[in-house]
């Protein structure tokens, strides 16, 4: 049944991928702002349900390791798979990319974040300052929001309404949002039952095979978007996951529960992910094309990460 799952869980991650690309897509020329917005929000924390799910059970019964494997895995996830295996399919505008200011909030949470870490354990604290953050994220891009929807009101003299019915944009956003939850779900409940009876370790499994499979809304989102050509919705996507990963999952769940650090993240897995983020930025400041060849290089880096985890 480990293996049904997985399979069922596939599909449904796809159907449910492409429904919230075309519900975002919709829902911004509705409104009349860019889907990048949508992308950063309600996109990102439609697929970042999973990481929070998983993170707070995980901590509330005692797995810290895992809980914190699955967002620094999946952040480093978001970058080098998520972008780079639908670069590689289809290609990603850098034309499109997210605004340099996203970038910079992505950067200084993920700075803030490690500099945490490194004091050995993440506190109440810690976690009302990272929620602190991700009010202040949310507020700028409600402001971003409202400054797009003047703009174009005062261009045009009206905001331009889309060919879908209201209706129609809020089933495709509710299949985007209740579907991949739930394929990433079945998907890592199979997953991660072979693995455990292969015998391997809560930190290892965290760091791969959930922090895969809590990424894999975000992947099945950006192949879709990349496939549709919204380059904006695929970076806004991964930005706006990670920052809500960092800010709101490790926000949750240290006002829940204190979480020890481990040395294997210290002296590894938070570096990773620090490079990994920044590997984005000659694509988003100077606004290059994430192509094939690029696609290839991020796929090749996190099958050296995922290999270096278990030497």
């Amino acid at each position: 049944m480990d293996y049904v799952y997985v399979a069922i869980g596939f599909v449904i991650l796809l159907v449910a991928g492409d429904a919230l690309v075309r519900g975002a897509v919709g829902l911004s020329l509705k409104l009349g702002i860019p889907a990048l917005i949508v992308s950063l929000t309600i996109v990102a924390f439609g697929t970042s349900a999973p990481e929070l799910l998983i993170s707070i059970k995980a901590a509330l019964t005692g797995s810290a390791g895992l809980a914190l494997g699955n967002v620094v895995g999946s952040n480093i996830a978001n970058v080098l798979l998520v972008l780079g295996l639908p670069a590689l399919l289809f290609g990603i505008s850098g034309q499109d990319a997210s605004p340099k200011s996203n970038f910079i909030y992505m950067m200084i949470s993920t700075v803030i974040f490690v500099a945490m870490g490194l004091t050995g354990t993440l506190t109440f604290l810690n976690g009302v300052i990272l929620l602190g953050l991700l009010v202040f994220v949310l507020f700028r891009a409600y402001q971003n929001a409202q400054k797009s929807r003047s703009a174009m009101k005062a261009a045009t003299g009206e905001i331009p309404d889309a060919d879908n019915v209201w209706w129609k944009i809020l089933v495709a956003l509710a299949i985007g949002v209740i579907g991949l939850p739930l394929g990433a779900n079945l998907l890592v409940e199979g997953a991660v039952n072979i693995a455990k009876q292969a015998g391997v370790e809560d930190a290892i499994i965290g760091l791969t095979l959930v922090a895969i499979g809590t990424s894999l809304p975000e992947l099945a989102t950006t192949v879709m978007a990349a496939y549709r050509k919204e380059a904006d919705v695929a970076f806004g996507n991964v930005i706006g996951s990670n920052l809500f990963n960092l800010l709101g999952v490790i926000g949750a769940t240290s006002l829940i529960t204190s979480m020890p650090v481990s040395q294997e993240f210290i002296g590894f897995d938070f570096w990773i992910m620090l490079a990994s983020s920044f590997v984005l930025f000659p694509f988003i400041w100077f606004k290059i094309n994430l192509g094939k060849f690029w696609g290839a290089v991020f796929l090749a880096s996190y099958t050296v990460y995922i290999w270096m985890l278990f030497i």
